[in-house]
C-alpha cells in the first residue's frame, strides 16, 4: 500500500470533491460550483502545504472516513467536528499525520454543516473545464463519494504550515447578509421591499448546494406575468411563486425566470455554507455608490 490514493470507508450523507470551481463558463450553461465555504477550504489546503486551488473533500453534517494508501498530512476545517486517526482523537483545524493504512475519521459536525478535508498533494481526480469540483446541478466532475471509492492523491510540492491550531470563524448563530437591491426589485411592491430588508427569515431544511431556501414572510409582486429567462449570478436572491427568497449558491443554474430582488455581497456568502436549518437570516441593504 504505497500508491498515493484515498480509499473511502464511509462516504457520509454527502461528500464531494471541491476546489475553487469553474467560473467563466456560464455562457455555456455551466455553473461555477466549488467549495461553498471557500475560506475554510483554502485554510485546509494551507495547513497541509497545498496551493489554495487544490481539491479537497467537502462533507455534509456527518463527515466521512478515508484510509490513505500512503502516509499523508491532513487537516480538517470548516464545521467543528471530532477527528480521529485509528480511533485516537487528533486536532481539528490543524495539520495531522495520517500513516499509510490508518483510518482518518471525520465525525458529525458539532455546529455548522460542512467540513473540509485536505490531504497533502490534493485530491487528484481528472479535471473537467479546469476544475475537479463535483457539480450537483450539471453532473460535471466526479460523482459524490460512495463507500469503497478510490480517489487519487497528488504529490506534495511544499511543506505544511507549522501552526498548532489555526483560528477560524465560528458557524453563524445568525446570518446577516449585505445585499444590493436589483435588478428586479421593481417587480415587488414597496411593502415587499421593506419586508425583505427589515424582517427575519430562517434557513429552510430544503437548502442545498444549489440554493439556500428561506422560511418567513412572503414578498408580494407589483408586476404580474412571466419574466423571460435571464442570466443568474452567484448570490442572486431569486423569489419564486411562493414569495420566499432563495439565495443562489455555487451549483446554481446559470439562467432563471423568476425575478431577482437583490444580490448578496460575495464576502457574506461563505457563512451560508455553515448555516443550519432554523438559523435566522437578516438582509441588510447596501446602497450602490
Amino acid at each position: 500500500m504505497t500508491d498515493r490514493a484515498l480509499v473511502v470507508v464511509r462516504a457520509g450523507a454527502l461528500t464531494t470533491v471541491q476546489d475553487q470551481g469553474r467560473p467563466g463558463h456560464a455562457h455555456l450553461g455551466v455553473p461555477r460550483s466549488g467549495a461553498l465555504d471557500a475560506p475554510a477550504a483554502a485554510l485546509a489546503n494551507r495547513l497541509v502545504g497545498n496551493p489554495t486551488d487544490a481539491a479537497v473533500l467537502e462533507t455534509t453534517v456527518n463527515g466521512c472516513a478515508v484510509r490513505p494508501r500512503s502516509t499523508v498530512t491532513a487537516a480538517v476545517t470548516g464545521a467543528p467536528c471530532p477527528v480521529t486517526v485509528d480511533g485516537r482523537p487528533v486536532a481539528w483545524g490543524a495539520s495531522i499525520r495520517v500513516p499509510a493504512g490508518a483510518l482518518l475519521d471525520v465525525g458529525t459536525a458539532a455546529s455548522g454543516v460542512r467540513s473540509y478535508v485536505a490531504v497533502s498533494g490534493g485530491v487528484a481526480v481528472e479535471p473537467i473545464l479546469g476544475s475537479r469540483s463535483t457539480d450537483l446541478l450539471s453532473g460535471l466532475g466526479p460523482a459524490p463519494l460512495t463507500d469503497g471509492m478510490v480517489l487519487p492523491v497528488g504529490t506534495p510540492t511544499t511543506h505544511h504550515a507549522r501552526v498548532d491550531v489555526a483560528p477560524q470563524p465560528a458557524p453563524p448563530s445568525e446570518l446577516v447578509l449585505r445585499v444590493t437591491l436589483g435588478p428586479r426589485d421593481d417587480w415587488f411592491t414597496p411593502e415587499a421591499q421593506h419586508t425583505f430588508t427589515t424582517s427575519t427569515y430562517r434557513v429552510s431544511p430544503a437548502s442545498n448546494r444549489i440554493g439556500l431556501r428561506t422560511e418567513g414572510p412572503t414578498l408580494a409582486r407589483a408586476v404580474r406575468g412571466e419574466l423571460p429567462s435571464e442570466g443568474m449570478v452567484l448570490g442572486a436572491v431569486q423569489v419564486p411563486p411562493d414569495g420566499r427568497p432563495v439565495i443562489f449558491l455555487a451549483d446554481h443554474p446559470t439562467t432563471g425566470g423568476y425575478p431577482v430582488i437583490a444580490v448578496v455581497h460575495p464576502q457574506d456568502l461563505p457563512a451560508t455554507a455553515q448555516a443550519t436549518p432554523g438559523t435566522p437570516i437578516r438582509f441588510i441593504e447596501v446602497r450602490r455608490r
